[in-house]
């Protein structure tokens, strides 16, 4: 027994806390000094030596010895000799299991023998023991539920599995205004109503109207869907549920149901309240879709969800705000009226908008005085609010790398190119590979310069960048047009036509057998633009009909490809018609290229001299060139 508590206690349960610890020491020291026997008292002093038992047979024969107590619990015999002091206690002698000859030799010499054995302890001790086990095992389990309980949303949160996750605030502390917000102007005047209901309901309720039940942001990734919800909470000021969409599906059957009942109970009892559910998508996709049908689980939520926000019992007082940038993946019975009412489109942001969202950043930051933000927005067609914010810090980071004290619009530079184009690597020295690319890149902006229909060139350089890329010819393109889409056929054309522009300078300048594979993009690029020309914009001789269609997604029950509702002898027409839009405007720059090949190699010296042009700069070097008087033929 003592070697099995020595081996059970010395190694106590992993528990972290330190109240833990003190209840197993204590356990351990009081099994200690219940399972060690108590030491036997020294036999003699410390000149006797030990008796042995056949010793003490030999005494008994002997004569000297007078008295044998024994103890048959702990296999001892005490012995008193004779002549004895009264003040040495009794020698000890440990005794085999059987021992008759011991007590035939005390008969025979009647020495006397008496039987008094120590009480029995074992069966008090094994209970004890058990009882030890038990406390233990049950103060372990009472320390791991406490630990639970004290941290929501860790991994002991055993007993709450089926509860809800979200994150709630009886009064939304966010730190994020309607002012704070800029860029979205539309979405945010039509989430002003949802803010003037929650704090003022009698106005429309006067006149019979009902505000929204759900609201559903749509927008690309990094517009302000969830900085939005923000800002309605804070503006609103009342209690505030936050919630991701894949909080609520588990592996288990039922638990994510039971997390929207539970969500929605706590919002009934704190009404009048806001939920957001961000990524709605994760749990609201269509259901029995997919290769081998839905997920049930996913597909339980989204029912116990849709009941809840539009079932039998009513929701007064709740407003539901959900984000996603896949709405074509929700489910259709989510969408309806009752549900989501209103779906807000949060876009990219325009010119205003990016600048209203670059003076919001730009507060924090410490810039030159000479620095633009007008120039800057006008630079950053497409980018989101994300983008843009990410633009600035990256501009201040690079600042601060080169011991500046302010951002100036050189750093502001290199943030742009190092996010849409890569981060700057070390620039190639004085050989054929970094000529080549030069002439390449200047075949691009060359083009760029002198097709009508083309957008301004913003720089060229070789200086090479992540990923492969040797340089670059950088336009700066019609934000209204690409805002819109609205290409025309000649934007288009001279589009393709600039793509083509840098093989067209390796042909024309090293020949056809030295052409690189660095216009590989280029030609992909090319491809599809003169297929969508042909296919979906009728901009060929085929005529106005679209002949393709996009994919859809084959987990929405959709096909993995892309529809062809035509003829092998039309797949062939197309193929025709859209090589021959590339090798017409192939041509067209090769000819450009042609003509003008004294400036492209003027304009490559520049390059090759200072590795970077910007437009304006490129754009006098041509403006001077053709400007120079052509020289009368030698008669």
């Amino acid at each position: 027994m003592k070697g099995f508590w020595t081996k059970a206690l010395v190694k106590p349960l992993p528990l972290r806390n330190s109240a833990a610890k003190g209840l197993i020491t204590t356990l351990w020291v009081v099994a200690q000094g219940l399972t060690l026997t108590v030491p036997a008292i020294a036999s003699g002093g410390s000149n006797r030596e030990p008796m042995s038992y056949s010793d003490l047979l030999v005494n008994i024969d002997n004569g000297k010895v007078s008295k044998i107590e024994i103890d048959p619990v702990q296999q001892v015999a005490k012995v008193t000799l004779e002549n004895q002091d009264k003040k040495d206690p009794a020698q000890e002698v440990a005794l085999f299991n059987n021992y008759p000859e011991l007590v035939k030799r005390a008969r025979d010499n009647k020495v006397n023998l008496a039987i008094q054995p120590t009480a029995d302890n074992s069966a008090v001790m094994g209970l004890l023991a058990h009882l030890l086990l038990f406390l233990l095992l049950l103060g372990g389990l009472l320390l791991i539920i406490r630990r639970s309980a004290n941290s929501p949303g860790g991994p002991g949160q055993a007993l709450n599995f089926g509860k809800s996750r979200a994150r709630f605030q009886m009064e939304a502390k966010t730190g994020v205004m309607f002012d704070d917000v800029a860029g979205i102007e539309e979405a945010k005047e039509e989430l002003q109503e949802v803010v003037t209901f929650l704090k003022k309901p009698e106005k429309f309720t006067a006149v019979g109207a009902k505000i929204p039940k759900g609201v559903l942001l749509i927008g690309p990734p990094g517009t302000g869907k969830t900085l939005l919800a923000k800002a309605i909470a804070g503006e609103a000021g009342v209690p505030f549920f936050s919630i991701s969409g894949s909080e609520f599906v588990e592996m288990f059957v039922g638990v994510g149901a039971s997390r929207v009942r539970d969500l929605f109970k706590k919002a009934k009892e704190n009404a009048p309240c806001i939920i957001f559910i961000d990524e709605i998508d994760a749990v609201g996709r269509q259901r029995g879709t997919g290769i081998g049908g839905g997920n049930d689980e996913r597909e339980q939520t989204l029912n116990q969800l849709l009941t809840e926000m539009d079932g039998f019992e009513g929701n007064t007082g709740i407003i539901i705000i959900a984000a996603t940038n896949r709405p074509d993946v929700l489910d259709t019975a989510l969408l309806r009226p009752g549900r989501f009412d209103r779906q807000i489109s949060v876009d990219l942001p325009t010119y205003a908008g990016r600048l209203g969202i670059l003076e919001v950043h730009a507060r924090d930051k410490k810039l030159e005085p000479d620095i633009s933000l007008e120039a800057i927005a006008r630079r950053t067609p497409g980018f989101s609010g994300a983008d843009l914010a990410n633009l600035l810090n990256e501009a201040a980071i690079l600042t601060a790398r080169r011991h500046k004290e302010a951002v100036s619009m050189l750093e502001v530079d290199d943030a742009i190119d190092r996010v849409t184009i890569g981060l700057t690597l070390t620039p190639l020295l004085d050989s054929k590979k970094k000529r080549l690319i030069a002439y390449h890149e200047v075949g691009h902006a060359l083009l760029m310069t002198l097709l009508k229909n083309s957008d301004p060139l913003n720089k060229v350089t070789i200086i090479p960048r992540s990923g492969g890329i040797g340089g670059f010819a950088q336009q700066s393109f019609n934000e209204e047009m690409i805002d819109s889409g609205l290409y025309t056929r000649s934007w288009m054309t001279d589009r393709i036509t600039i793509a083509l522009g840098g093989r067209a300078a390796e042909e024309e300048v090293f020949g056809s057998a030295e052409v690189t594979a660095g216009a590989s993009g280029d030609i992909k690029a090319v491809a599809e633009i003169a297929r969508e020309m042909v296919t979906r914009y009728g901009m060929s001789d085929l005529g106005l009909v679209a002949l393709e269609s996009p994919a859809g997604e084959v987990f929405l029950g959709r096909s993995m490809m892309s529809r062809q509702e035509y003829s092998e002898e039309v797949s062939t027409q197309i193929d025709r018609e859209v090589r021959e839009i590339a090798l017409r405007c192939y041509q067209e720059a090769r000819q450009m290229i042609r003509d003008n090949r004294p400036l492209v190699d003027r304009l490559v010296e520049v390059l090759l001299d200072g590795e970077t042009i910007e437009g304006d700069e490129f754009r006098q070097i041509v403006e001077a060139y053709r400007e120079l008087p052509v020289a009368a033929p030698a008669l």
